[in-house]
Formats: structure tokens, sequence, C-alpha cells
């Protein structure tokens, strides 16, 4: 496995943006791991818009074997081995084009690539008052129920008009302090255009102790999705590392075989098939980033309407014109990837009592499941006839 290389004066520069993305990337905080879940940064890009190259080095012949967490580690300020080795994990790093394990090697005439995949995020939310769907409340925790096109929080393009925003000027409203406002109790996230429950700490303590169940995994959740396809089991369960695509850093993958990545384990039941679309229920084992809409892809089932993973065109059906227009109709009625954080429980974080929340499908979502059901309803009847 490869390490990064011995950097000379004349084989390398650092420039003082790719110094701030990693001190950023690569600073130590306790609840980052639970963060694997969904990314706004990733979202709507498509591949096209693709993360900078802020260091490239090609080592020399005096290059001695250091393993590549510890190079950078050495001599980023700031940096933690953990959240160094997390971002070679990620992809963020690559030896010779590829991919690397933290303890690779490095040899002479290895060339090192840095992506700086977002830019330096600014610590100071700004309170907003945003409209919040909050589905629960006590003195410790919130749930809001995320409506689609919501960010969840600052970054990348996207400093105002966030959860974050909104739940900065709601907290200071109610007068509670949180010491790290700029996450302001974030424990987990979901995509943009993914709806549904988030949990939101209140205290230090509830935040240290749910992080601590994602972390874990112990937490229930539940999604609901319209896929592409009539999937040939009821049930199953899908176990793929996933990782960043090695050509558009900006979207996930699924390595179903090797270890570049992370293990990722979606559990899914069919809840109604519509011959060429099919409503099923996933239930996270794992939470890795686009890990849901990455999974479906993999077993040839992408989301619908899912821009970045090919299910925005027609993955099935037929050629006739009218079901494209259909298709169409549908689109326009859910403009996003059919996906619905739809339930959530875990322990409390104070009572030690297990608390399990539902939220409804958005009308969105509701009305385009309808309206493949009475398609469905229709195509059946004409050909009984």
């Amino acid at each position: 496995m490869p390490h990064l290389p011995v950097i000379t004066p004349a084989s390398v520069y650092v420039t003082q943006h790719l110094t701030a993305y990693l001190c950023t990337m690569l600073m130590d905080n306790d609840t980052e791991d639970v963060w694997d879940e969904e990314d706004p940064e990733a979202e709507d890009t498509g591949g096209e818009d693709q993360p900078e190259e802020r260091l490239r080095i090609v080592t020399d012949k005096r290059q001695i074997p250091l393993r590549i967490d510890k190079f950078v580690m050495n001599r980023l300020e700031g940096a933690t081995r953990n959240k160094v080795q997390q971002a070679i994990d990620d992809g963020f790093i690559l030896v010779n084009d590829k991919p690397v394990k933290a303890n690779y090697k490095v040899k002479a005439g290895d060339t090192i690539v840095v992506f700086e995949t977002r830019k330096p995020e600014s610590q100071e939310v700004i309170p907003q008052n945003i409209p919040l769907d909050i589905f629960y409340e006590d003195e410790s925790l919130m749930i809001v129920n995320k409506p689609a096109g919501m960010v969840v929080h600052p970054g990348c393009g996207n400093y105002s008009g966030t959860l974050v925003n909104g739940l900065s000027y709601y907290l200071q409203q109610e007068q509670v302090e949180i010491s790290n406002l700029y996450r302001v109790g974030l424990v987990h996230r979901i995509d943009k255009d993914t709806t549904g429950l988030v949990v939101i700490a209140k205290t230090d303590d509830a935040m240290t102790k749910l992080a601590a169940q994602f972390k874990k995994h112990t937490v229930y959740r539940r999604y609901i999705a319209l896929v592409w396809g009539d999937l040939p089991q009821d049930e199953g369960t899908i176990q793929a590392h996933i990782g960043r695509n090695l050509r558009f850093r900006k979207i996930m993958d699924a390595f179903p075989d090797g270890d570049y990545g992370k293990d990722a384990i979606t559990h899914y039941k069919v809840l109604e098939r519509f011959n060429y679309v099919t409503l099923v229920e996933l239930r996270l084992e794992t939470g890795r980033t686009h890990q849901i809409r990455v999974h479906m892809r993999l077993i040839g089932h992408p989301l619908f309407n899912d821009a970045t993973y090919g299910g925005d065109r027609i993955v099935k059906g037929t050629i006739f014109s009218k079901y494209k227009q259909f298709v169409d109709n549908c689109f326009a009625i859910l403009p996003r990837h059919a996906l619905h954080a739809k339930e959530l429980g875990f322990t409390h974080p104070v009572t030690g009592q297990w608390i399990q929340f539902d939220s409804e499908l958005p009308a969105d979502m509701a009305a385009a499941i309808a309206k493949w059901r009475n398609y469905t309803m229709g195509t059946a009847a004409k050909a009984e006839r």
C-alpha cells in the first residue's frame, strides 16, 4: 500500500488554501465520524464540478519509506492521525492515481495528489428566521422534519438558508446555549433533496450521547424510496464498500470487490410494486455518504429521478411516447430523488428510554407514488379486456 513521499523544496509547494482546507478536514472532532451519512457538498454535481487539485508531489530518488498518514500529520499544524487516516480512506489523497491505505510506504517515483473538495468554511453562522417543522422537542433535543431543497449546514456555496441557520435563530430565541454553535447540535445529516427526520441535540451532554449511538449503529433509521425496476426479491441486504468515485471526486461509488472506501450495509423490503418502479423501505445498518442512493444503483435500481446516480431518465418501461410523457409528468411532480427519512428511533440521552418517531411522506413524493399506482391499475385493467 502506498505512502506519502518525503517532500523536498524542489518537488512540492503547499498553498495557503490547501493548508487551510486540510486543517479543516483533519482537525480532531469527537463527532466527526457520525457525520458520514450524507454530504450536502456532494449534491447536484453530476460529476461536472470537480474539486481542485491543490497538491501534486513526485518523489525523487532520495525518498525514504514513510507512512502516508505520518507524513501528513507531521507537516500540517493541528492535524491528527485519526483525521489524516480518515481523509486517506475517503479518497482525498491518491498515489499514482489510485486510493491507498494509511500504511502505504512511499517509494521513489510515486506521484501523490491531494484534492481540495471543499473550501474552508466560515465558523460564523448567521441566524435566519427560517420556518422549521419541529416534530418533537424537549429540554435536551429536537426532531426536525426537513423539507426538500434545504441543505443541512452551511458550506461550499450554501452559507445561508440552511437548517443550521434556522436552528441558530430558533435556539437564540429560546435562549438555548450550545458551545459548538457552528453545527448547532447536529448529530447527523441527510441530503439536500432528501426529506425527513433529523435529530438535534440542545445540550453538549445530549450531543455526546447521541453521537455515540450513531457511531455504534444502534440508531433505528427507516427510509422510504421509489426506485426504478421490479426487484426480484421481496427483501434483501446490500453490502458493498462506499467511497469517492475515482474519477469524479464529488460523487460516491460502490466497491463490492476490494477494500477501498468504508463498509456499508443496507437492508431493503418491497412495499408495493408498480411494474416499472417499486416502492421500498430501507433500513441503514451503517451511515455512509449517499449510501442508499449508491447501493440501489449498484443493484440496478437507482432512485426515481436521482440526477446524480442515473435515475433521472427512463431506466425501465416501454418505448411508447405516452409512457415517456407519463414519466416526464412524474418527474415534474417530484423534481428530486424519491427518498424520505420516515422513521428515527434512539435511546433518549437523559431518560434512557427508547423513543421513536414516524413522519408522513411529503406531498410531492406521495403524489408521484399515487400516479404510478393509478398507472399500474389502469394498465392491468386494459390487459384484462
